[in-house]
């Protein structure tokens, strides 16, 4: 039996301690989940193993030989695939050259054999059941889920010794996280070391045998799956309970509509949908995924181009761009944080800033006491936890980097919310935080347009659930009737129950 024994790791960044003496035992034939909140060591001790950075102290051994991993390379030779959730595809390479990347079939003239290498791309999409993707097809023309399973597939393709799922169901549908589930299982079978990452309880319930816990860049608990419960396992991340992970909504939502689109259209992908939001609502998309959901979002905030009529507060618009979409108060925070939302090279500070740069400039100067009063009331405002304004945003945790993204959008002083798959990725806590902040926004007459993979998120989060289906909203769900089981129905066409269906407006 294998067995990957990580001992006292340590990883600093500046003043942050980022690994501050983790430990971990994971075992072959075993899924073995790790979890902890957004910043708790979970991608550093990912980045450490798979060879993006190097630990400052500790050890990493399999089968009781230190590993010395200084690169990439490194851990590919020791047996180590990693499945990033922040990609490490190359856009503008085909799904075929990212899965061989560094090992493409040569010919005699050290050239690539094109052909032989989408072929073997090809079939191995079908050995592992996501032959619909085109070998051929470029990374960048993909949507973000098939990008997933394509990170997922290049991570399998190589059968590692130890395969690392970070986060990985979470831009996936209901189907796709069903059948990496099952993947994760039969590669445990098969004799790998599975480290599954996943902020999901039920689904870690529904794949792993054992669990570690981390917290502050500490391991805090460790044990069989069936040890600790899904109470314990947030305590232990937390260091606290959380009460409520969803706040109450508001009694009543009124009937002042904000943001209007009539007959909106795009192809086939739009097709002529109708929609209100009103003030003081955070409104629901949901549906399968590849229903229309982004190109409806990308409309509004002028990142896609549509035809039909758009209106803010009787007022018709038209946001030709994201940044006259924000001109005119509509604000997305987009799906792909890392690729949209951030300069991951600039500051904390610099990334709040920059939409808002002209309003605390004098005579072409930034004004550095207003940026940084800025800065800090909203970073205090949504717990941003960096140790410094001055951190390169790509440095932090997924759900900092998330909260910056919601800064930004703050300052903008948007009146509309645009927010996709927000939370995905994101641990309980920050999640808590999140929708304590988008219903204090709501109290304070913002109109947020919400869409989730999430259901459970949909139907505690919104007030109402617009459920989209082959490019037009199927139906409206609202009141006792907000139910997963009624989302599902209208996401697959189906009808409600009879009392269900006098729910829907």
């Amino acid at each position: 039996m294998s067995v990957l024994r990580i001992t006292d790791l340590r990883k600093r960044y500046g003043a942050v301690h980022a690994l501050d003496g983790a430990s971990l035992e994971a075992r072959s034939g075993e899924v073995h989940a790790l979890l902890g909140e957004n910043g708790a060591g979970k991608s550093t001790l990912i980045k450490i193993l798979s060879g993006a950075v190097r630990h400052d102290g500790g050890s990493i051994a399999l089968d009781d030989r230190e590993l010395r991993i200084r690169s990439p390379r490194d851990a590919v030779r020791a047996g180590i695939g990693t499945a990033f959730q922040e990609l490490s595809l190359i856009p503008d390479l085909t799904v075929a050259q990212n899965l061989f990347f560094g090992r493409e079939p040569l010919g005699r003239l050290r050239g690539v054999r094109r052909g032989r290498l989408e072929q073997e791309a090809a079939a191995l999409l079908e050995q592992l059941g996501i032959e619909r993707i085109a070998a051929t097809a470029l990374v960048r023309t993909l949507p973000i889920a098939q990008r997933q399973l394509v990170e997922i597939a290049k991570a399998a393709a190589r059968r590692p010794r130890v395969l690392i799922l970070d986060e990985a169901t979470s831009a996936l549908s209901p189907a796709e996280g069903t059948w990496l589930l099952e993947l994760a299982r039969r590669t445990a079978r098969e004799g790998a070391i599975v480290i599954f990452i996943s902020h999901r309880l039920a689904e870690i319930r529904d794949v792993a045998d054992r669990m570690t816990v981390f917290r502050a860049g500490v391991d805090v608990g460790a044990g069989a799956i069936d040890q600790i419960d899904d109470d314990e396992a947030v305590r232990l991340m937390l260091g606290r309970r959380v009460e409520r992970l969803y706040p109450p909504r508001r009694e009543a939502v009124g009937e002042e509509v904000v943001l209007a689109a009539r007959g909106l259209t795009l192809g086939t992908r739009l097709a002529g949908v109708d929609l209100d939001l009103r003030r003081g609502e955070i409104l629901g998309v949901g549906g399968l995924q590849g229903q229309g959901q982004r190109e409806l979002f990308n409309a509004l905030a002028g990142a896609t181009p549509a035809r039909g009529r758009i209106e803010l507060e009787g007022r018709e618009i038209h946001p030709t761009s994201p940044r006259r979409a924000l001109a005119e108060g509509i604000a997305l925070v987009p799906e792909d944080r890392q690729r949209e939302g951030l300069l991951l090279d600039l500051s904390i500070r610099d990334n709040i800033a920059l939409p808002v740069i002209e309003r605390i400039s004098r005579a072409g100067f930034v004004d550095a006491r207003a940026e940084t009063r800025m800065v800090a009331e909203v970073a205090e405002r949504l717990q941003i936890t960096a140790g410094s304004w001055a951190r390169e945003a790509g440095s932090l945790s997924g759900g900092n980097q998330q909260k910056v993204v919601l800064a930004k959008t703050l300052v903008s002083g948007a009146r509309v919310l645009l927010l996709y798959d927000a939370t995905r990725g994101v641990d309980v806590g920050t999640k808590s935080e999140i929708f304590t902040l988008l219903r204090e926004l709501a109290g304070s007459g913002m109109a947020t347009l919400f869409y989730s993979t999430d259901l459970q998120e949909l139907t505690n989060v919104c007030d109402r659930v617009a459920v989209m289906a082959d490019g037009r909203i199927g139906g409206i769900l609202a009141g006792p009737q907000l139910t997963e089981e009624n989302v599902l129905r209208l996401s697959v066409g189906g009808s409600l129950p009879p009392v269900a269906a006098e729910a829907v407006r």
